[in-house]
């Protein structure tokens, strides 16, 4: 039987790096090997730079990772996703969100507005607002330029460093004969404290803004950390990048309970929509792990 998800509930403006398994670190890896032709100056790149070289990286991860193209996928995250975007304080950038078929459960941003989640991820996900936190904190990060911050960083400590045959002996074997270099390990590169406190903070504002009920965020947290203590390898990749601790989700809370307790009880918590999005995902063969 098909499932068709539909988008009649799009929610009204009212009001989360690096893959776990083998595949996805070689992918990610994959994509940081840009070259001689990228390179991070001292201060970060402006707006155009940054969605140049944001491209670059989408580019690399769509041909390395599998994505789900599937019609109905793609419109509903999109839809979800730009429910969240459209609302951010600075509309510059043309977003882009992308379903990885991959079952750890992880979701990381790339500069200039490519927003990717994993199939694991969304599986985990019980109602629309938890993956919808995740989004919106995926968003925070690029909207307060903490990607491209993190890549910078990455670049000054690494460049000229040729260390893809000890991350990735595969990748290095194929790239070598290029003389490819790796310029940036900011796939993995763990971001601090302050920018995850602010990715949760603005992401709670989009969230709410876009009228969708923002305690999905801590809801999704904890969703994780249980994830952690019965399947602490489904979950490595997005811990590496993103470390949560139960001060982090109390903190988020209590910006939560900031809201009007009336706007907050009138925000959407789940749709028809998301089930159905869940149950066609469900229905979808899955990639072969490469070998």
């Amino acid at each position: 039987m098909t499932t068709t998800v539909t988008t009649t509930d799009r929610p009204h403006p009212a009001t989360w790096g690096a893959t776990a398994t083998t595949t996805g670190q070689s992918a990610m890896r994959t994509v940081l090997l840009l070259g001689a032709g990228v390179l991070f100056a001292a201060c970060v790149p402006n707006t155009s730079q940054e969605v140049a070289m944001g491209n670059d990286y989408a580019q690399q991860i769509e041909r390395e990772l599998p994505i789900v193209r599937d019609p109905e996928i793609v419109r509903y995250i999109n839809v979800l996703g730009d429910s969240i975007a459209r609302v951010v304080d600075d509309r510059s950038l043309t977003w882009h969100f992308n379903v990885v078929d991959q079952g750890d459960i992880n979701a990381f941003a790339v500069p200039g507005g490519h927003i990717y989640v994993n199939r694991g991820l969304i599986e985990k996900s019980t109602n629309m607002s938890e993956l919808a936190g995740v989004i919106g904190h995926e968003i925070a990060h690029v909207t307060q330029r903490h990607s491209m911050k993190q890549m910078a960083a990455a670049q000054r400590a690494n460049a000229g460093l040729s260390i893809g045959c000890i991350l990735a002996p595969s990748v290095c074997q194929g790239a070598a004969g290029a003389g490819v270099q790796v310029l940036a390990q900011a796939g993995f590169a763990k971001f601090s404290r302050d920018d995850e406190t602010e990715a949760d903070r603005f992401g709670v504002k989009y969230v709410t803004r876009s009228g969708i009920d923002p305690r999905g965020m801590p809801s999704m947290f904890r969703i994780l950390l249980a994830e952690r203590q019965t399947n602490p390898s489904g979950v490595e990749g997005f811990f590496a990048s993103h470390p949560i601790e139960e001060s982090r989700i109390e903190t988020t809370e209590e910006e939560i309970a900031k809201l009007d307790k009336i706007v907050l009880s009138s925000l959407s918590r789940d749709s028809p929509a998301f089930q159905a999005f869940k149950r066609r995902l469900a229905s979808l063969p899955r990639t072969p792990a490469r070998r």
